[in-house]
């Protein structure tokens, strides 16, 4: 039974499909991973995280320059005004003759030879930032590709609903037939036509609402994936018979541990914070740096009178530097920072249990949908047989009017679950994805 229903649906959904937009040549079956192509390339939200990941990277490349050595030039030119000769009294004083014209260039080079380990800290925390940023974009990809699964299927699952109210508005049409022909039999009251077509009027504004729906969920599905807006998406039917893997819950946990987005994010902050402390502790060690200065001065006025003339010297030399308020200052700079470090470790810890709690509740629900799935085709079949024994009896002015009603709304509502617990299957199974990290 549950393989003939499956190749009614299939079937029913692609009349159904013709009917819907007959009139449009612009129907485009789509698989889910074809919409996953496409949302990488065209969506918009991405592309902002793909030029936030690309300044990750040209910042890893900045804080690499730090270790290049520091370069420095200046020129200048000036005017010099004439000196004044004092006593150590302030007395008996007499002008001193300068030269006019002066003239500066400096050119020094300076290499830092170590800095306590700040300067490869600094660049291990912007490789890092720069894996965050890849796994932002991974994890906003992983976000839209799920939003797109629940659009999609969602879209599935009201063409699938379509059918189903196409077929049963047939059949309350030839029922209200059937009555009304007995009416003019005189054997059934006017009342009874009145409830039928009460009946099929509620049918058509259900179907006039799931039409509106696919409506909206196609524009939802064409807008994130960058199509022209003349495109109608029409679902991969083929999903219904595909497999879905039963995998234990301890699989999907081992899933999670390791391709978790967020959790390796959250180990990311942690290593982060760490190397952090290592830039906080290098404020404790002195810093080694080389150099080298050449200068051409004019006029030498450390003579008196000043010599007009250019003196050009250089030298070379290795410098130590310690700041000596650090002993007091960073103490408390380490104490935040290994706080830091604990708290990332707390929060990656509880991440890792809601992580797990997640799976396992996800795991539980995909294995209840199979359950429903089983109890759902049951129901079908047997609403099936109702509807038969009871439309066969009302033929034969054996049942009343509300006997087919009900038969007939119960059919409705049954074929309605198994659709659900059909495209809730799948829906499960990429849920598990999502949440795996594997989507």
């Amino acid at each position: 039974m549950s393989k003939l229903f499956l190749f009614i649906t299939i079937h029913c959904v692609s009349l159904c499909s013709v009917g819907v937009y007959a009139q449009n040549l612009d129907e485009r079956v789509i698989t889910i991973e074809e919409m996953f192509s496409l949302a990488d390339r065209n969506s918009k939200a991405l592309h902002s995280l793909s030029t936030l990941m690309e300044e990750a990277v040209q910042s890893v490349e900045t804080a690499k320059s730090s270790r290049l050595p520091d370069i420095e030039a200046s020129v200048s030119v000036s005017f010099l005004g004439n000196g004044i000769l004092l006593d150590r009294d302030f007395t008996s004083s007499s002008k001193a003759p300068m030269p006019h014209f002066g003239n500066n260039f400096a050119l020094e080079v300076s290499q830092v030879i170590y800095a306590g380990g700040a300067i490869n800290s600094g660049i291990e925390i912007s490789k890092l930032e720069e894996k965050k940023a890849v796994l932002l974009l991974e994890n906003e990809r992983d976000k839209l590709r799920f939003l797109l699964v629940g659009y999609y299927l969602d879209l599935f699952r009201q063409k699938n609903l379509f059918c189903v109210y196409e077929r049963n508005i047939d059949l309350a049409k030839q029922v209200l037939a059937d009555i009304k022909a007995k009416n003019r039999e005189g054997v059934v009251l006017g009342n009874d036509i009145t409830r039928y077509e009460l009946q099929l009027t509620n049918l058509e504004l259900a179907r006039t609402r799931i039409l509106n729906s696919i409506m909206i969920l196609n524009d939802n599905l064409i807008t994130v994936l960058g199509l022209p807006a003349s495109v109608r998406v029409e679902v991969d039917t083929t999903l219904l018979s595909r497999p879905m893997p039963l995998n234990n819950c301890e699989h999907w946990h081992k899933q999670a541990l390791s391709h978790s987005l967020s959790l390796q994010q959250e180990m990311l902050t942690v290593e982060m914070n760490k190397r952090q402390e290592r830039v906080i502790r290098s404020e404790l060690l002195p810093k080694i740096a080389f150099f080298a200065t050449n200068r051409f001065d004019g006029p030498i006025t450390i003579e008196v009178p000043p010599i007009d003339k250019n003196f050009n010297y250089w030298y070379v030399g290795i410098g130590v530097k310690y700041n000596l308020s650090s002993l007091y200052k960073a103490n408390n700079s380490v104490k935040r920072g290994k706080l830091a470090t604990r708290r990332a470790m707390q929060h990656y810890d509880d991440v890792k249990e809601q992580t797990e709690l997640a799976v396992r509740a996800d795991y539980i629900k995909y294995m209840e949908a199979y359950e429903q799935l089983n109890t759902q085709v049951k129901n079908v079949e047997l609403a099936t047989q109702n509807y038969a024994v009871v439309s066969n009896r009302y033929k034969n002015d054996m049942a009343l009017i509300t006997d087919m009603l009900d038969a007939s709304a119960a059919k409705l509502s049954a074929e309605q679950q198994l659709i659900n617990a059909r495209i809730n299957i799948i829906f499960q199974y990429y849920k598990l994805l999502y949440l795996s990290g594997i989507l």
